[in-house]
């Protein structure tokens, strides 16, 4: 029979503080990307596809690390 690991079982305070740390992080985020919404607007289409579509996904590249920090307590 397989034991679980009881270190990853054992709650830690990381993983409230990630989420609440996430929360404000997307949200100062959302509102920098509001503050440029007007002047993206002022921008052909297509370049504003472009511009909503990389900044839709910026915030994604430092979260792989952000989560592998609130599981295991290192950043990699």
């Amino acid at each position: 029979m397989i034991e679980p690991d009881i270190e990853r079982l054992r709650p830690t305070w990381r993983k409230p503080a990630g989420i609440l740390a996430l929360l404000v992080a997307l949200a100062v985020y959302a509102g920098l990307v509001a503050e440029l919404a007007e002047p993206i607007g002022r921008l052909p289409v297509l370049v504003q596809a472009l511009a909503y579509v990389v900044l839709g996904t910026i915030w994604l590249l430092p979260l792989r690390r952000f989560l592998i920090w609130m599981e295991t307590g290192r950043w990699g």
